[in-house]
């Protein structure tokens, strides 16, 4: 399985951006795909998930209302659209997969992951 991220970059405070995952190696119903994100001196958190086969999403209380989760199946791809972002916002965003399940937002969970982006948003 590969995970590729794409986007991130610098994004001024109250600013959109888009995250894309492109996902390869196997047929991902029953997956949940995952975005988490890694702030500098801080854990790995999770952001949101989305069920693959239902297109159910999932999001943090952080980013709920901010943030959207969803996923193309034609393009196999996870996208984690990002509006009024602020500058606590700012770190490494990862995509992730694992079999769908319980403890969602669990990073220990997740069997694949792709390299992180940068998302920096400036104040």
């Amino acid at each position: 399985v590969q995970l590729q991220a794409f986007g991130g970059g610098l994004v001024q405070a109250g600013g959109s951006s888009r995250l894309s995952c492109a996902a390869s190696g196997r047929t991902f119903n029953n997956y949940l795909m995952g975005w988490f994100r890694q702030a500098a001196g801080k854990e790995r958190e999770f952001v949101a998930a989305i069920s693959w086969s239902s297109g159910s999403p999932y999001h943090a209380d952080s980013v709920r209302g901010r943030f959207t989760i969803s996923r193309d199946i034609a393009k196999n791809t996870v996208y984690l659209q990002m509006n009024s972002l602020r500058p606590e916002d700012t770190a490494v965003y990862y995509c992730a997969a694992r079999r769908y399940g319980v403890r969602i937002a669990d990073v220990g969970e997740y069997e694949y992951w792709g390299q992180g982006t940068l998302v920096t948003v400036s104040s």
